[in-house]
């Protein structure tokens, strides 16, 4: 039965970073992803989440410099020596607060580079990082996102991402499905996610097209959630994430998609609220 987790760099925005851990406890959720947590010190967040009786399920691998407009280092030719030192980081980081699952972003590469020089690089570093993570029982995350919200960026379809799972062939290495990308994309969600389970270790969920609550607009979660039920997990459920962008409401207490989704916890806290914050990225 899949889990859900509150992600914290998005929801409860009212809150500092390490506070958004305790509110998301709060709501019933046992689970919480973070993107970018580097600006707090590993420790601190270590103790958030043990005060909070609550598991980190993802991070992010720093994504370069991000006031230039980076957005991942992992598909860009000629920074590879600036990929490495971000894996270093995000290993150390990773272990130190338990986080068993890190996304690792393809980047936006420059005009003058290649699909097929960037897809060389991407592989290398891939099976660069599951190398560095593999040790510790840490699995490498790759996300296909949509180019109306990041244009430019190197992987964009769930047929993309893979063809590069099968070109690097770690066992660490999958796939993170967001649903809302999948759907702006490409479409017909809930065959592909059934045709790419056994590939799939984290999902994201979220409206179309606006990134609402996830029974909001064009959104095929309702049909997806079937997937999830009726396939067989492969080596444990990735948590789920609602998303939202510019509005609260109170959301998991009524919606009748996450009835049949709900983990033990927020089986137990079934009028909770889950209050959804700022748009991603």
């Amino acid at each position: 039965m899949p889990r859900f987790a509150a992600n914290i760099s998005t929801l409860y925005p009212e809150h500092p970073l390490l506070d958004r851990i305790a509110a998301a406890a709060r709501d019933g959720f046992a689970a919480v992803e973070v993107q970018s947590p580097y600006a707090v010190r590993a420790i601190e967040l270590r103790r958030a989440l043990i005060e909070a009786r609550t598991q980190l399920v993802l991070m992010n691998a720093p994504q370069g410099d991000m006031d230039l407009g980076e957005r991942g280092l992992a598909a860009l030719p000629g920074r590879e020596a600036d990929f490495e030192a971000s894996i270093a980081e995000a290993v150390d980081y990773a272990r130190a607060v338990g986080a068993p699952r890190v996304h690792v972003m393809a980047g936006k590469p420059a005009a003058e580079a290649s699909p097929a020089e960037a897809e060389r690089v991407f592989a290398r570093n891939l099976q660069h990082a599951c190398a560095a993570f593999a040790p510790h029982g840490i699995s490498v995350m790759i996300e296909p996102i949509n180019t109306r919200d990041m244009p430019g960026y190197f992987l964009t379809t769930p047929e993309q991402a893979e063809a590069i799972l099968v070109r690097v062939g770690a066992a660490n290495l999958a796939l993170q499905f967001d649903v809302y990308h999948a759907q702006i994309m490409v479409g017909d969600v809930s065959m592909r996610i059934e045709r790419l389970f056994p590939r799939i270790g984290h999902v994201q969920i979220a409206g179309v097209p606006e990134r609402h609550e996830p029974d909001t607009g064009r959104s095929t979660t309702r049909r997806c959630s079937a997937c999830w039920i009726d396939s067989a997990t492969p080596g444990g459920s990735g948590a789920s994430t609602a998303r939202h962008a510019g509005r609260r409401r109170r959301y998991i207490g009524r919606t009748r998609l996450a009835a049949p989704l709900l983990s033990r916890s927020l089986s137990r806290v079934s009028g909770a609220c889950c209050r959804l914050g700022a748009r991603l990225r």
